[in-house]
């Protein structure tokens, strides 16, 4: 009896100390083929984590889906080519249901999840919700939405960049037209968001500087169903033309509105109606409208010597191959964002200061779908008034008027 219980007593010992021997050399093992945790992750190719917040529902959906769409195209067709020196991206995307709250919530996850940087909103108000978060937590965020005030002032936006055009320099755009037209009284519609606010104070300060009178003022809600109210009071003021400042389908439906007012002036857009959905929702009511839009949707009238042409034409055959349609400019604020982020990611690595600071310094001179951005620590649009062109809506398609 007391053999049996000697061997098994010894069998036991026998057996730990294996396993300790065995965990013991697992762990030397690791330590010496990886030195440290940050350094295992490097090796091994960890995927980089990237995050996006997009109005993919709600009132802003026409933009957040084909925004989210190019996304997917883009990660995909980056992994297959081997990730970001050899690290695999996932892209978590959010939607945030085009409102502000959301907005905050899908952030919080995002920064939780340990993002290197986050893309997003595809409008204004959401991104604006977003910015605090960022600036508090130190994320590199970059929005595809248009308003300035996203990115300014840049001594409070130290951490937030932005690739749509902003307002200022649509309304530039707007200005030159009405002034090499002759008009200079103007009726001046808007939503009533962050959105429609920045277009209307930079055209008021601009309307002013260059002698335009804005002789009528009215708003709108992005859900309204009818604008006749607000157009009534555009055709009684004797304006010569009007400018709207909204995306679809309050932009559709206040387009169609002055169609069937009869009204007859020149009606001029903002680029925040850069797709298709804004001319189908119209339902014929488009034809003639007038506004500033990125290269994109004139990509094969512009000439081959313009900077844009082939990165323009190379989007527009991925995405058509990919999705048997034709991209947009909302599109191609995801396209610029997401590929502003991982040539940051490529010379920084997966450090958000790192990245953040390439994002402000070293993309002078980046081609991309919206225009050839020259981003500094003054300015983290980087883009100017030659990033745009106008155009006219004829026969259901997009016309380039210079």
């Amino acid at each position: 009896m007391h053999k049996s219980l000697r061997i098994t007593g010894l069998t036991l010992l026998t057996t730990l100390l294996l396993i300790i021997g065995a965990l013991a050399g697992g762990c030397a093992s690791s330590q010496n083929n990886s030195g440290s945790a940050g350094q295992a992750k490097e090796q091994a190719g960890e995927p980089y984590q990237l995050g996006a917040v997009i109005d993919i529902s709600g009132n802003s959906s026409s933009l957040g889906v084909p925004e989210r769409d190019t996304l997917l195209m883009l990660v995909e067709k980056l992994n297959r080519a081997g990730g970001i020196n050899g690290h695999p991206v996932e892209l978590t995307i959010l939607d945030n249901k085009s409102e502000e709250t959301e907005a905050v919530l899908a952030v919080k996850k995002l920064i939780e999840k340990d993002v290197l940087a986050v893309l997003g909103c595809s409008s204004s108000g959401p991104s604006m919700a977003m910015v605090n978060i960022v600036q508090n937590a130190k994320v590199p965020m970059v929005s595809m939405a248009a308003a300035s005030s996203i990115v300014e002032p840049v001594s409070e936006r130290q951490w937030v960049f932005k690739t749509a055009q902003s307002d200022i320099v649509t309304v530039k755009k707007i200005i030159t037209y009405l002034k090499a037209q002759g008009l200079t009284r103007v009726a001046f519609l808007s939503m009533n968001n962050t959105y429609g606010d920045g277009g209307k104070a930079a055209f008021t300060a601009a309307a002013e500087e260059n002698g335009i009178e804005i002789v009528v003022e009215e708003k709108f809600e992005a859900s309204d169903k009818d604008m006749t109210p607000q157009l009534t009071k555009v055709k009684a003021s004797g304006a010569q033309a009007a400018v709207v400042w909204a995306i679809p389908p309050s932009a559709s439906i206040i387009t169609k509105n002055f169609r069937d007012m009869g009204l007859s002036i020149p009606l001029i857009h903002s680029h925040g109606v850069g797709n298709q959905k804004f001319i189908e929702l119209a339902q014929g009511a488009a034809e003639g409208v007038i506004l500033p839009i990125g290269k994109l949707a004139v990509a094969s009238q512009i000439p081959d010597s313009d900077p844009q042409k082939k990165v323009l034409e190379s989007y527009i055959a991925d995405y058509q191959a990919k999705y048997n349609t034709l991209p947009n400019s909302f599109g191609g604020y995801a396209w610029d964002a997401f590929n502003l982020v991982v040539a940051a990611i490529e010379k920084a690595g997966p450090d958000r200061a790192a990245i953040r600071d390439e994002l402000e310094k070293n993309t002078s001179g980046f081609v991309g779908i919206s225009g050839v951005f020259n981003m500094s620590p003054a300015d983290h649009n980087g883009l100017g008034v030659d990033s745009m062109v106008l155009v006219e809506v004829k026969d259901g398609k997009w016309q380039l008027l210079e």
